[in-house]
């Protein structure tokens, strides 16, 4: 089973009058890449929240974000007006400095700014226990998210097996016209020895060379090389998650086994196969990226 590094997850937790949510989503990374973003009273668990990301995500370029909610029916509030003021007048100096012109609207563009509005008679401070709420917040919402990497990579791990296995039959396509292609190579220059008149040659030196050339053009060790890879490719599907790297790797070692066999091939049948083989091989690394 494999994990895709995409995902997304949402949990909250009520305690007393506040509700806590936090939402967290991951894209593709090679390595973990965290921003954290929660209100300032809850800093002091910023690092635990790091530690709870790091050790349950791996790798990913992760925004976790974490708010709240008075969950009061008539939870008192009012305008920061002094503040409002002082952000008035730092956005009315800076709209002279840079050449700017002042909102349109002030009053939309004000509240928008953070602690536009206040509660009344409520404390900075955290206890222990709404701590605890963020932290399990944020747990079932990491929780969530990996449900959907587990979802998101069962539907990659389908992908990347028909993907494997189409390269397989192309590959089995190829024998057919390897006696073929020997033939055509020797007819071809057989042929074009005919045409140059008054020239003779050694018919035993001739057949050494061509058994050589024959040789230099012979695909057995990269077809035995490349069925290798894809075992590999699967074999590394099934032994578990954290394997994007290493899947990575394999796809580029599949690549120059491709890549050979077109160059050696010299048959036109040979070559639409070896493209059809890179067009699913070019697939597979454009998902790899994602997988975790």
């Amino acid at each position: 089973m494999i994990l895709s590094m995409t995902g997304f997850g949402k949990a909250a937790v009520v305690y007393k009058n506040t509700k806590i949510t936090a939402e967290i989503k991951s894209l593709n990374s090679k390595q973990l890449d965290l921003a954290i973003r929660l209100p300032q009273q809850y800093r002091e668990i910023e690092l635990s929240l790091r530690n709870m990301v790091a050790k349950s995500l791996e790798r990913g370029k992760v925004d976790l974000y974490v708010y709240t909610e008075n969950t009061e029916e008539t939870a008192p509030a009012t305008l920061n007006i002094p503040l409002l003021t002082a952000y008035k007048q730092q956005l009315q100096q800076l709209s002279q400095t840079l050449g700017v012109p002042e909102p349109q609207d002030w009053m939309a563009t004000l509240l928008r700014l953070p602690d536009a509005i206040k509660a009344e008679n409520t404390s900075t401070e955290t206890d222990e226990g709404e701590l605890e709420a963020i932290k399990q917040a944020v747990e079932n919402a990491i929780a969530a998210l990996i449900e959907f990497r587990t979802q998101e990579g069962n539907r990659l791990e389908k992908f990347f097996r028909l993907k494997i296995e189409n390269i397989r039959v192309l590959l089995a396509d190829v024998m057919q016209y390897e006696t073929e292609r020997v033939a055509k190579i020797k007819a071809r220059i057989l042929d074009s020895l005919s045409k140059l008149d008054g020239v003779e040659y050694d018919h035993n030196r001739f057949e050494q060379e061509m058994i050589f050339y024959i040789e230099k053009l012979d695909i057995n060790e990269e077809k035995l090389r490349l069925h290798n890879h894809l075992d590999y490719f699967i074999d590394t599907i099934d032994n578990g998650h954290g394997q994007g790297k290493k899947l990575g790797f394999i796809s580029q070692e599949m690549g120059r086994e491709i890549n050979t066999l077109g160059s050696k091939s010299n048959h036109a049948e040979m070559q639409i196969i070896v493209v059809k083989m890179k067009d699913e091989l070019e697939q597979i690394k454009e998902q790899v990226f994602n997988v975790l």
